[in-house]
């Protein structure tokens, strides 16, 4: 099992900026997606952000140029770094992984979601 645990969330004005952060925990092989999605109220959950163990991202269009997503593989964490925040970016935000445990039987792959933490962009 992976715990994952966000922070960072809160009330922001338009054109303002907020960090989000979110740490596994918990029986980790090789998380090799991080990922960031969000839900509005009455809408389905999107993909804001996502990066490999490599490093490769990927950005929805409505948050390139303003959002990016690092991790610290050695801290098991993934940021979420929001720019220019606009009252569309309020949502749910929660983090996604996806842990790879080997062993001499093989691989297993699982995925596992935070409890979300709430951004909330108004004036």
């Amino acid at each position: 099992q992976v715990q994952l645990e966000e922070s960072g969330g809160g009330l922001v004005q338009p054109g303002g900026s907020l960090r989000l952060s979110c740490a596994a925990s918990g029986r980790i092989g090789t998380l090799t997606v991080m990922a960031w999605y969000r839900q509005a109220p009455g809408k389905q959950r999107e993909l804001v952000a996502s990066i490999t163990d490599a490093g490769n991202v990927d950005y929805a269009d409505s948050v390139k140029g303003r959002f990016t997503i690092s991790r610290e593989n050695a801290k098991n964490t993934v940021i979420l770094q929001m720019k220019d925040l606009r009252p569309e970016d309020t949502a749910a935000y929660y983090c996604n992984t996806n842990n790879e445990l080997c062993s001499s039987y093989g691989c297993s792959a699982a995925d596992y979601w935070g409890k979300g933490t709430l951004v909330t962009v108004s004036s």
